[in-house]
């Protein structure tokens, strides 16, 4: 059983003396797509007001198609980059709960031939995410709970099958997302407060959000291995120790 306090205060101590090389990874999470407090690949723009004249039309042409180009290399980042360049970050975030720091974990994915099950296997889950949300919003909020582990489960062992990743966070979130949707709301005001600061301050307050959402998946693994819905050899933790 975990709290949110105890999780938090887990986070606090894993970040003294590491927090601005966690920033670091943070930023490249956040940057490309990667962050829990955000919804899966999509995002939606503003429209302008009408146009008296006729040149306003084609002006505002112009604009959606800048802006539709640049949604567009964003989502491209997000799913041939941004998915394993998050996974790596998730490592990061798990090796220095265990006292580790190595930056160089980004680029967990992109070694020794993970890149493509990661790939994969994230591709997948926004798919399914975004499905159950084009059926409604509620189930899509619940899949988007229920997937949350994946990124740390392939973090641990980037050759686990797609369907077996999947179904392995299922399993590890069942009965416990009301309580994680509760500790990202906890954040809430954190993330009020830095934007505030022109949206600077949520860079700041991101390191503390995914240090803790790591804390969360250690707490969770341990519980997955007790009741025997994954063992330590499927996550690669025998060697370590």
């Amino acid at each position: 059983m975990w709290t949110r306090a105890d999780l938090k205060s887990r986070a606090k101590k894993v970040l003294k003396g590491n927090y601005w090389q966690a920033f670091l990874v943070s930023l490249v999470i956040l940057i490309t797509g990667g962050s829990h407090n955000r919804g899966e690949v999509g995002s939606s723009a503003g429209s302008s007001g009408g146009a008296e004249a006729s040149g306003g039309a084609f002006f505002d042409f112009e604009i959606a198609l800048i802006v539709g180009t640049v949604i567009l290399l964003i989502i491209i980042l997000r799913i041939f980059i941004g998915y394993v360049l998050e996974v790596g970050g998730r490592k990061y975030f798990i090796q220095l709960s265990d006292g580790e720091s190595e930056v160089s974990c980004l680029g967990y994915g992109f070694k020794n031939n993970n890149y493509f099950n990661i790939f994969w296997t994230m591709l997948l889950r926004s798919i399914f995410v975004i499905l159950w949300s084009l059926l409604l919003i509620i189930p899509g909020i619940i899949k988007f709970y229920a997937y949350r582990m994946v990124p740390y489960i392939l973090a641990d062992n980037p050759e686990m099958g797609h369907r077996k990743a999947i179904k392995l966070s299922n399993k590890m979130t069942q009965g416990e997302k009301w309580d994680i949707f509760i500790l990202d709301l906890s954040f809430l005001g954190w993330f009020i407060l830095g934007s505030l600061f022109f949206g600077i301050g949520i860079f700041f307050v991101q390191p503390y959000y995914d240090a803790t959402n790591a804390e969360l998946y250690l707490k969770l693994r341990k519980e997955a291995i007790t009741n025997n819905l994954v063992t330590e050899r499927e996550l690669n933790l025998e060697t370590d120790n």
